[in-house]
């Protein structure tokens, strides 16, 4: 799992824990969902400025799983006064 933090708080990128639970490779991925490898790579590093909503759909399709167990957004927790 990949954490990127941003102002308001994270992002988890979860694509390397089902790519290992899966025991998948990325170049498989790549070749079953017909996608870039430099598509998936950002997506697992979290190295990226924007989703791809259809290649997300693609991967949650095949990995039979939601948008949740693929990226997370986690807020900060705000103080109380």
């Amino acid at each position: 799992m990949v954490r990127i933090p941003i102002e308001n708080g994270y992002y988890r990128f979860k694509l390397e824990d089902l790519l290992k639970s899966n025991n998948i490779s990325m170049n498989k991925l790549m070749k079953d969902t017909n996608t870039d490898f430099k598509v998936i790579k950002r997506l697992k590093t979290g190295d990226l400025v924007r989703f791809d909503i259809f290649v997300v759909a693609k991967i949650c399709d095949y990995f039979n799983c939601s948008i949740g167990d693929l990226i997370e957004y986690v807020p900060n927790k705000h103080k109380e006064d």
